[in-house]
């Protein structure tokens, strides 16, 4: 414990401001995305662009920053559909639904496949060191991103799975505060199921 905890205190005095910018804006998104409110995606979009940059050039990273630069995609289709609205009552066209079996299916088929093709490619083409960790992290987010762009309820679970995977993951890059990140983000994921889903019972969907 007292080797962890000296290295947290050694990873938070190394982290860099664009880190911090990059976290606080982060949690924001999440923030914001459990409010159902679409400022997730500008915010998101800051967070996702440096981070790509981070992985990438800074922890040898590469399924998570492969990952980032798909956020970045994806919070613009995103944010196109959530700002979608009926021309007659200017009500939004998107509103929070729940995966049928077969959404939940292929949701699941989908995160096989991406975390068997990230893992094989980690492993037979990059340096990466944590091959297993870094695929299932950024295959439970690819899923969980795609399920929020729709915004379907369980897109929540595949954030949990992410970030329970993403703390230990980080930590051992040395990248604590981005650790620290991710159990906020874990925390946030917890309280956005629990609200997605009260909504959901509320409209009666």
């Amino acid at each position: 414990m007292q080797e962890i905890y000296a290295r947290f205190i050694e990873g938070l005095q190394s982290t860099s401001s664009l880190e911090f910018i990059a976290v606080i804006f982060g949690i924001a998104s999440v923030v914001f995305s459990r409010m159902e409110n679409i400022l997730v995606y500008p915010t998101g979009l800051i967070n996702t662009i440096l981070y790509t940059y981070f992985c990438f050039f800074w922890w040898g990273l590469y399924a998570e920053g492969g990952l980032n630069f798909y956020y970045t995609v994806m919070s613009i289709y995103g944010w196109v559909l959530w700002s979608q609205q009926n021309r007659t009552t200017k009500e939004k066209k998107l509103h929070i639904s729940s995966s049928s079996a077969r959404e939940w299916l292929i949701a699941t088929v989908f995160f096989l496949i991406a975390w068997a093709i990230l893992y094989f490619i980690l492993k037979r083409y990059t340096d990466s060191n944590v091959p297993w960790g870094d695929s299932f992290a950024s295959a439970s987010a690819y899923t969980g991103m795609w399920l929020m762009a729709r915004k379907k309820l369980e897109n929540w679970i595949w954030w949990i799975l992410t970030n329970v995977a993403s703390i230990p993951l980080y930590f051992y890059k040395g990248a604590v505060f981005t650790s620290v990140q991710y159990l906020v983000f874990l925390v946030l994921a917890v309280l956005g199921y629990v609200t997605w889903r009260k909504k959901l019972l509320n409209s009666g969907s």
